[in-house]
Parts: structure tokens; sequence; C-alpha cells
């Protein structure tokens, strides 16, 4: 009876812990960073017997790389940014579109699928949408068009964001966690990535079908080739660019953590724009999200509480139960269990606890696959219900506040829902066919 009372006495401990991490992550009161509310969290649960030394350990092990890769990545996006790469692209694809608005909300929604797949959903999300929201605005478009500009570009961020393992930092979290590599990864995720880049622009034409121009003048934009601060450096960037892709491809191989290989490329690009005085390098270093590192390990801590109570035991059975269904069921069911989890609690927590569940369960061969990358999917494209589904909607919503766009979360969430939930089970029934077929 003590052992028993012991235990609930636990769980609700570690629930309680759990919950007002999240609570405190999200609201940041009187600013207050994501890495102490995090940190703060792990040690509470340290303290209450939650967790154990060896466990912290643990969890270092499981997410250094990930976190230090997407640090790089982001690195490397901020480089671009400073010499005007992304401005150059957007003017590209403003050009390209010859005075055509509906082409142009087609092309936009492409570029931030292109950059979300190569500088991850944050680079997408937080350094090209003031971009194009400043030219859309300099087109003198109304203030709904703008507002729709914006949220596409806003959503596509993520629901472009699982081609490939440094496209989002919950794709890298769980690609170590069950050590799958680059190439395994992409194979897998590219296809299911069309079909959602091709779901997402379909809701997102229909859903602001009222609020896209016919035309816009081409003369209130500058030509592209003006938004390059130096040609030298944009030149060396795409040798970078490539380089590094090919290292990223061959890491599989090679047992290179990537977290290396971006950090190397991010600090050549600094260090060669320093040298022609591009970029200021300690303000850009101090412009990293070095507290996602102290955020993801502290939260990997918290959420293996919940694991040590027996709580991912518990959701690793309702997983078990959902796979007696069939493949598709448990595909879309993981799918949308993780992109509900997300909506109320953040992404990051959602794919952890999801990760440690399916290790937990019985699952094997594709179905297991499949688990996999539907808890991927969810993680990433159910973070657009709700403002609070990710760390970078909150800040995208700040930014473009400061820009004089402001969006309601009541329009958020309504938007949200209708653009994810149609976008997300397109996405699950395309990694179900994707997989089906390449297993048969």
């Amino acid at each position: 009876m003590a052992l028993g009372e012991t235990k609930h006495r636990m769980l609700y401990i570690a629930l309680l812990i759990f919950a007002l991490t999240v609570v405190f992550v999200i609201w940041q009161p009187k600013g207050l960073g994501i890495g102490w509310s995090a940190a703060g969290g792990a040690l509470i649960a340290l303290l209450c017997g939650v967790v154990t030394l060896g466990d912290v350990f643990a969890v270092t092990q499981m997410v250094w790389n990930a976190t230090l890769a997407f640090v790089g990545i982001i690195l490397i996006s901020l480089v671009l940014d400073e010499i005007g790469f992304f401005e150059w692209a957007a003017l590209k694809m403003a050009r390209a579109a010859r005075g055509n608005g509906r082409l142009l909300f087609v092309y936009i929604v492409l570029l931030g699928a292109a950059v979300s797949a190569f500088f991850a959903n944050d680079g997408a999300a937080l350094i090209l949408t003031p971009i194009v929201l400043a030219k859309v605005q300099a087109l003198k478009f109304d203030r709904p068009t703008v507002v729709a500009f914006a949220m596409a570009g806003g959503f596509i961020a993520d629901t472009a964001s699982i081609p490939l393992v440094t496209s989002n930092l919950t794709n890298i979290v769980s690609t170590d966690f069950f050590g799958i590599g680059f190439i395994e990864y992409a194979a897998r995720m590219v296809v299911p990535n069309f079909v959602s880049i091709a779901a997402s622009l379909l809701v997102l034409c229909l859903f602001f079908r009222k609020h896209i121009p016919d035309r816009y003048d081409l003369a209130e934009l500058k030509r592209p080739e003006e938004a390059i601060k130096d040609g030298k450096l944009f030149r060396l960037a795409w040798v970078v660019l490539g380089v590094l892709f090919v290292a990223y491809l061959t890491s599989e191989f090679t047992a290179i953590p990537i977290s290396l290989i971006t950090g190397l490329a991010a600090l050549a690009l600094i260090a060669t724009a320093q040298r022609r005085k591009a970029v200021e390098a300690k303000s850009l270093m101090a412009d990293a999200p070095w507290r996602i590192v102290v955020f993801s390990i502290g939260m990997y801590v918290v959420v293996y509480g919940l694991r040590n109570v027996g709580l991912t035991d518990a959701l690793g059975r309702l997983i078990e139960t959902i796979c007696r269904e069939g493949m598709f069921a448990a595909t879309v069911g993981v799918g949308f269990i993780a992109a509900a989890l997300c909506s109320v609690m953040n992404n990051l927590p959602t794919l952890m606890i999801n990760v440690l569940a399916i290790d937990g369960a019985s699952a094997e061969g594709v179905l297991r696959e499949a688990l996999i990358y539907a808890n991927v999917v969810g993680s990433n494209l159910g973070t657009k219900m709700t403002p609070i589904g990710s760390l970078a909607t909150l800040l995208w919503l700040h930014v473009l506040a400061r820009k004089d766009v402001k969006i309601t979360w009541g329009y958020y969430i309504k938007s949200g829902i209708v653009l994810t939930v149609p976008t997300l089970f397109v996405t699950l029934a395309g990694l179900y066919l994707w997989l089906k077929w390449a297993y048969d």
C-alpha cells in the first residue's frame, strides 16, 4: 500500500513539474528565458527524486548534437541574412511572378518551403517573414493582403520543415534518438514533404483567395542585385552551402556528428564575413539561440521524469492499441496525437514524450517507422493550430506586432485549425502510402 502511494505521489509530482515548466516556458513572465524555465524544472525534478543524475547525463548525451546543430544552422542563416541572401531570393520571386499577384503568393510560399528545408523552420519564420513583409508593404497592399502573406509564410515554415534532418530541431532530436542517418531520413520524408507543400498551397490559396491581389507594380521594388551587400561573400556562401550539403550526405557513412558539420560551416562563414567587414561576429554570436541548448536538455530531463513514473509507458500502450487497427490508423493516429499535444503544450516536449512512448511500444519494421515519422510530421505541422504550439510561432507573432501587423490569438487559432487539419491528414496519408510502396 505504501509503495502504491509513493508511486502515485511521484506521478503527481512529475506531472506538476512538467505542467509548471511548460507554463513558464510559454508564459515567460518578466522576460524569463526559456532556458531558465526548463533548467529550473529539471533541477526541481532532480531534487524531488523524479529523475537521477544518471538520467541527466543520459539526456545530455541524447540532445547535445541536435541542439548544437540547430544553433549552427541558425548562425548560417543569420550570416546569409546579413549579406542580403534572403532579400535577394524574395526579390527574385517577386520579379519572376511578373506582376501576377496570385503567382507571387505561390512563389513566396515555395520560397518559404525551400528556406525551411535548408535553413530550418525558425530561419524561414523569423528571418524570411520580415523580409517578405517589407516587400508586400512596399507594394502598398492593404492590411488583409499583408496578413495573408504573413500567415502563409508562417504556416509553410513548419509544414515544409520535414524533408531533411536539419529542417527542424524535432527532426534532429528524433533521428538522433532512433539512430536514423541523413540519407535514410530524407528517403522516407522528402516525398511526404512534397505532399505537405502541395496540400499547404491548396489550403492557403483557398483560405486567402479573397485577399490575394490580381496584379502589383514591379516598379515599386528594387532589383535583386541591389539587395546583395557583398558580392564575393554572396558567391562564397553558395560554395559553402554546397559543401555543407555534401557533408550532410556523407555524414551517414563517416559517423561525423551533424553539429560538427554545421558548426564548421557556420564558423567558416562568420570568419570570412568578419574579415570582409560584412558582419559583426560578436553581435552575431550573441544573437544565436544558445538558450535552446539549455532548454532542450532541461525540458528533456523533465519529460524523462514522466517516463520514470510510467506515463510514457501508458502512452505507449495507447499507441499499441491504435496499431492493432493497421498501419494507416497508426500513422494518422500518432500524427494527430502529436498535433493535439503540440497545440496545448509545445512541440518539443510533445516530440520527446512520444519518442519515449514509441520506443517502449512493441511495434517493429515498417510499422515502427510509420510511428517514428508520423510523430515528426504531427509535431511539426501540429504547431500551427495554436500560438503556443511552438516557441518560433510566439516569436513570429511578436515580430509581426513590431511591424504593425497584429494577429489576434482568436484569429490565429481559427485559421490555424482550418488550415492545419486537412494539411496534416493529407501529409500523413502521403507518408503511409510512401512507406507502404517503399516496403512492398
